[in-house]
């Protein structure tokens, strides 16, 4: 399975903002059930599009500056970044090949 890296707030910049490819970020938190159920959904999901996407994770409660400024009000959350922007937003735990659909336009 995928490492999926941790992103902070310190480094959301350079790991997110700036990458060369587009990036989907795991809003998540330690005590969220589904954000423990949707983590090896997005392993996977990382494990097969690696060379399009990267998957990242963002602990809301060690972060909260990145997350506020994102309106993070429910997790677990998946944001897609490309370019600097944020292009997509997906809300709630979701199985693998929903993932995939609501991705599909940067796992091309």
């Amino acid at each position: 399975m995928a490492d999926i890296k941790s992103v902070t707030d310190a480094s959301f910049e350079d790991d997110v903002l700036k990458a060369d490819k587009p990036v989907l970020v795991d809003f998540w938190a330690e005590w969220c059930g589904p954000c423990r159920a949707l983590g090896p959904e997005l392993e996977k999901l990382a494990d097969e599009h690696s060379s399009k996407i990267e998957v990242v994770k963002l602990n809301v409660d060690e972060n909260p500056g990145t997350a506020a400024k994102y309106g993070i009000t429910s997790i677990p959350a998946v944001f897609a970044f490309n370019g600097g922007e944020k292009v997509h937003t997906s809300i709630g735990a979701k199985p693998k090949p929903a993932l995939e659909q609501e991705f599909a336009e940067w796992l091309k």
